[in-house]
């Protein structure tokens, strides 16, 4: 079985122990962040970067991708390579970063169109500003449900089934989901269930919106 690359390959990845203190790895990212972006300011590779502040080209990519917790004489060497405040490479660390805990069948139900059709929504989950641009749902479908709703909405949607069985439509193909499948569409498109197979349905919806909204 082929192994797919993921196109986006931003952010950072480490083993993090229970034990470990999410602020001090939010400050790590932070600083990791800050120093890649400077470096690339300066249009200088990690090799170079490393052998003007006098460190190994192996310590600043862990660095980088916060790998390594970074002492106060590496920060001094790093802010006087940079010429900036050992501060600036601090910056973002002490943001707040939201999130939001849904208890199981706590999902707020929200009303689209479909509801009155035996359709039920629940929102699990909502962020503020930017991050409003996902929006995270589980659908039921059940017996008293229309089965030809059409949908069209900006962005990207991916469904995945947990129970029952259906035939949902995008443009012109069909698709047969059972519980384990996934569709992942361009929202433009009309979707929408055409066959409810074997009832109750439910399945995840995640729609991801264009950062325009």
């Amino acid at each position: 079985m082929n192994k797919e690359v993921l196109r986006r390959n931003e952010g950072t990845a480490r083993e993090r122990h229970p034990e470990d203190d999410g602020s001090v790895l939010e400050l790590e990212a932070a600083i990791g962040g800050n120093v890649k972006r400077l470096r690339a300011q300066h249009g200088l590779s990690v090799g170079e970067m490393a052998t003007r502040i006098g460190i190994s080209k192996a310590m600043l990519s862990k660095i980088e991708n916060a790998q390594t917790s970074c002492s106060l004489s590496t920060l001094a060497l790093l802010a006087r390579g940079f010429d900036v405040p050992v501060t600036t490479l601090m910056r973002g660390a002490e943001s707040d970063r939201p999130a939001s805990f849904v208890s199981a069948g706590q999902g707020a139900p929200i009303v689209r169109r479909g509801t009155q059709r035996g359709h039920e929504y629940r929102l699990l989950g909502s962020l503020p500003g930017e991050h409003k641009r996902l929006e995270s749902l589980l659908v039921t479908l059940n017996e008293a449900s229309e089965v030809n709703p059409l949908f069209q909405h900006p962005g990207t949607e991916f469904i995945y089934m947990l129970e029952g069985e259906m035939v949902y439509g995008h443009g012109r193909e069909k698709y047969a989901l059972t519980p384990g499948d996934s569709l992942q569409f361009d929202g433009e498109g009309a979707h929408g269930p055409l066959e409810l197979v074997t009832v109750p349905i439910t399945f995840l919806s995640v729609i991801a919106f264009p950062d325009t909204l």
